[in-house]
């Protein structure tokens, strides 16, 4: 299978269609983070009457003039008021509580002077002042918040402003975490010859996964074989939504998840992209399930992950690519284009007056390993198989991991 064009994998990813999706009730409070999978109408209007918004006095504006007004009685919040404003008098209203009738206006208490059952008007306020109309925050049959939409503090509190208890959301996907290589230390485990390194990748699939509004299911490190690997990834596939591994894709002696995949009955979607870091990487489907094999280096696993897990964990979402954005910057520094292919180069940001700029300062020059050129205020500069080498000042895209 030839090696695809970048933009061709990912019009692949974009193309993909869910034919079932995961959808759950969940209480309100456990909501946060989910992805809504239904519109949420308004079925009343808020505030369904005219109320205050102010501790003050309801009154009709055109007896401001009066200077002096009577306060005939007090409306708490909260109670149904029966009394209405009469000419020449006033109710002592609270905030939230609903305006008398024949009150057009609220006078804050910081305007009057209270003298024995008298108001003195020390200032005037407009017509209608802090005086809150009916559906003022929202009206009935009013779309607030829309289907997939990702559910933060204010969905939240305007749910419940409507008494939904359990909102229906899409279940976020599960993705199982696989890495491969005999070579690989999980945490904690003692290392016995310097050929043997510490695993990095299926923690920071971990962090990414969670990150990036999946479920992450850690299955550990396992060695090159191919019975373990076929086994592992069948057990992970069966109780998962995405496998994910890491390692054994390349064209090694020992590199068997590519076999695996296909023994499995996957339909491989693609496998090998010209793109640097993580050309070997190979997604394959099963139903409405994935595996995204990634290559083994850490650099070139973590953007690959960037590049093909998340949409695939929004996609299970019913959502579009939204968690990278991909943005204009100016280069600082020279950058030189080495190989055709698409490029993703760590790179060190800043937004400066409302522009980006980017530069290279801290990123080392070496293999698809250097993790640590994650660190720091770090963006990928994109640069297509088409693209020349870039001069300072040049524009480039740059793709914001927040």
């Amino acid at each position: 299978m030839a090696f695809l064009h970048f933009n061709d994998s990912i019009e692949i990813i974009k193309n993909i269609e869910i034919k079932n999706y995961k959808k759950s009730k969940r209480y309100l409070i456990d909501c946060l983070g989910h992805i809504l999978a239904d519109d949420i109408i308004a079925d009343h209007n808020s505030p369904e009457a005219r109320t205050s918004a102010m501790d003050g006095y309801a009154v009709r504006h055109e007896d401001l003039k009066l200077k002096r007004l009577k306060i005939s009685s007090i409306n708490p919040a909260g109670s149904e008021l029966r009394d209405s404003v009469k000419g020449g008098c006033a109710i002592k209203t609270f905030t939230g509580s609903l305006m008398p009738d024949g009150s057009d206006t609220l006078i804050p208490i910081e305007n009057v002077t209270v003298n024995g059952d008298e108001i003195v008007i020390n200032e005037v306020v407009p017509l209608g002042f802090s005086v809150r109309e009916v559906g003022e925050n929202y009206a009935k049959g009013e779309k607030l918040i829309i289907n997939g939409t990702k559910i933060d503090f204010a969905h939240i509190g305007v749910m419940a402003s409507l008494n939904i208890v359990s909102p229906l959301i899409y279940e976020k996907p599960i993705v199982s975490i696989i890495s491969t290589g005999s070579e690989l230390l999980e945490l904690g485990e003692v290392q016995k010859n310097i050929s043997q390194i510490r695993s990095s990748n299926n923690y920071i699939l971990e962090a990414i996964i969670k990150k990036y509004g999946g479920e992450p299911l850690q299955l550990g490190c396992i060695s090159d074989d191919k019975e373990s690997i076929l086994e592992s990834v069948r057990d992970a596939l069966s109780q998962s939504d995405i496998v994910v591994t890491t390692g054994g894709v390349s064209v090694g002696d020992f590199d068997f998840v590519k076999d695996v995949i296909v023994e499995l009955g996957c339909e491989v979607l693609f496998k090998g992209v010209r793109v640097k870091p993580g050309q070997h990487i190979m997604v394959a489907k099963k139903d409405d399930k994935f595996i995204v094999a990634l290559p083994g280096f850490a650099y070139s696993s973590t953007v690959t992950a960037l590049l093909y897990l998340v949409p695939l964990i929004e996609k299970l979402q019913n959502r579009d690519n939204s968690s990278l954005k991909l943005v204009k910057a100016t280069l600082r520094e020279p950058f030189k284009k080495r190989q055709k292919k698409a490029e993703f180069t760590a790179c060190r940001y800043s937004l400066e007056d409302g522009n980006y700029f980017v530069d290279f300062k801290g990123k080392k020059s070496g293999t698809s390993a250097i993790l640590t050129n994650m660190l720091g205020n770090t963006a990928l500069m994109v640069t297509s198989e088409e693209d020349k080498s870039k001069e300072v000042g040049d524009r480039v895209n740059i793709l914001l991991l927040d």
